[in-house]
């Protein structure tokens, strides 16, 4: 279980960076599941692809209380995230670094963040929403086509 759990977060990271290599999936003679860019020349390794969740559409009551307000002509961002998340680190520079308009709050820290965290039925961090679109996780060409398809 903790080889999983290392190449789970080893998927995870490199999905997370933009760093789309090919993930191969394998297991060795004991057993255990293993994952990383280039397959083991003494065994059999399958290719797997690595989606990150997006939605169409946010279907949470309010929804008004979740749509962000227009900021310059462009949709304003809102994420919540966590001190500790290093994904939420990546998108959080990458915002400031491209001047990207968002709001961050805090689902550990503020009385906002855990209560919209409940509302959205959050299971990991960094959401990220633009206007009524809705983003799990964060990777640079990701979110580049998800925020331009929605401004203005």
């Amino acid at each position: 279980m903790k080889y999983f759990t290392l190449g789970f977060c080893l998927v995870i990271s490199l999905a997370s960076t933009g760093a789309w290599a090919e993930i191969y999936q394998w297991t060795d003679a004991q057993g255990n599941t293993h994952f990383g860019d280039r397959p083991p020349a003494s065994s059999l390794a399958r290719s797997i692809t690595i989606d990150i969740n997006s939605y169409e559409s946010i279907t949470v009551e309010p929804f008004e209380a979740f749509v962000s307000n227009r900021a310059g002509g462009r949709k304003t961002v809102t994420m919540y995230s966590t001190t500790w998340c290093g994904v939420c680190k990546r998108a959080r520079q990458f915002f400031q670094a491209q001047k990207i308009p968002f709001r961050e709050y805090d689902v550990e820290k503020t009385e906002k963040g855990r209560r919209d965290y409940k509302k959205l039925n959050g299971r990991g961090v960094p959401i990220i929403l633009v206007g009524d679109k809705r983003m799990n996780g964060f990777s640079v060409g990701r979110f580049k086509g998800f925020y331009e398809s929605r401004k203005k």
